[in-house]
């Protein structure tokens, strides 16, 4: 508890007198040089409310006092009165850079003494409380920002496995289906790295670049309600048949949508943008909006290269698989409708990676 004053002075009478006006509030602590001072500073700082202090005393003047007070930071704690007969801006000036908090001149006036000691105890009590108090709440906050992020951690793993368990299910449902979603994941996060890092304006970062990739497994849940006739017939579909199977992009929304509430909210926009767009193409041809340019979110125009990539590449019933450097030059053709320029640009850039991961998974 901090209820001591230790006052500093060579003069026997001087400590006298303000021990006698002081004592009715305070315990007080004599030291007759700076160098008394320091060693009951190193001993007692915790305890003492304020220290008066003489400047012009033997062994240790109240300069060297203030030195070590300043290289301790006890002025953060303690504060020091400056009680001396010596004036001059100059004097001052030298003690407020050391921190002390006012002055009491001699010869000294009892109520004023009072006065100024208290106003001073007081306002670093209070400062002291608050410090604690931010200190505490500081450190509650630390504690349910960390309680915070393990929620966050586990509805991200949720809203993962919710994506993967979705993701399943069409495999199962498309017989053709296979590795196709482990490898448009795939795909989607090698050109997503490479247009967070070249196009920063579309304002990509890590933890939406892992969001697109596990979203991207939903690119085709809408194919749950394609009927087997189409979904899984052994050869190309008609015009009737094409235009119904289109319509798994539109499905596969109010499916997304029916889980609203499950998984966080950024994911489920995220696997609606897929969802619904990655069928679009950049010159406003595609399906089912008819989106052109920067209208299609970028995370479907990510998907989008992704998926058509991986069709190419792999044999389908009606099909037979082109090779990557043929897949590679049809995209970037337009043979395959237009894609972004920023995208290809990109899509350029990954070819290899594209290519090393395609020889993996096949």
């Amino acid at each position: 508890m901090r209820d001591k004053v230790l006052i500093v002075d060579d003069v026997d009478m001087n400590r006298e007198i303000l021990e006698e006006i002081l004592k009715s509030d305070y315990q007080i602590l004599h030291a007759e040089n700076g160098k008394k001072a320091v060693e009951i500073l190193n001993s007692r700082q915790e305890e003492i409310a304020v220290v008066l202090l003489d400047l012009i005393m033997p062994v240790m003047d109240g300069f060297g006092v203030l030195e070590v007070i300043k290289k301790n930071k006890w002025t953060d704690k303690v504060p020091v009165l400056i009680i001396s007969g010596e004036g001059g801006v100059e004097v001052e000036r030298k003690c407020f850079d050391y921190g002390i908090s006012d002055f009491i001149k001699k010869p000294f006036d009892s109520n004023l003494v009072k006065i100024r000691v208290k106003n001073i105890v007081d306002l670093f009590l209070y400062k002291n409380h608050l410090e604690e108090k931010v200190e505490k709440q500081t450190e509650t906050l630390r504690k349910q920002y960390k309680v915070l992020q393990l929620q966050a951690e586990k509805l991200r793993q949720s809203n993962v496995k919710i994506i993967d368990i979705l993701g399943t299910v069409v495999e199962y449902r498309n017989l053709e289906s296979g590795e196709h979603i482990n490898r448009v994941k795939g795909f989607t996060q090698i050109l997503a790295n490479q247009l967070m890092k070249d196009y920063p304006e579309y304002g990509l970062d890590q933890n939406k670049v892992d969001m697109i990739v596990s979203a991207s497994a939903l690119h085709d849940i809408g194919k749950i309600a394609i009927p087997d006739n189409i979904l899984l017939k052994p050869a190309r579909l008609n015009e009737e048949e094409f235009d119904y199977m289109k319509s798994h992009t539109t499905r596969g929304c109010d499916i997304i949508n029916s889980i609203e509430g499950v998984w966080d909210e950024a994911y489920g926009k995220l696997s609606y943008e897929i969802c619904r767009h990655h069928h679009e193409r950049y010159d406003g041809r595609g399906y089912p909006d008819g989106l052109k340019g920067e209208e299609i979110p970028i995370a479907a125009q990510i998907v989008s290269v992704a998926d058509v990539y991986d069709a190419l590449v792999t044999e389908r019933v009606y099909k037979s698989a082109y090779t990557t450097d043929e897949a590679f030059h049809m995209i970037v053709n337009g043979e395959c409708g237009i894609f972004s320029p920023k995208l290809l640009e990109c899509f350029r850039q990954v070819k290899k990676e594209f290519e090393e991961l395609a020889g993996k998974q096949h």
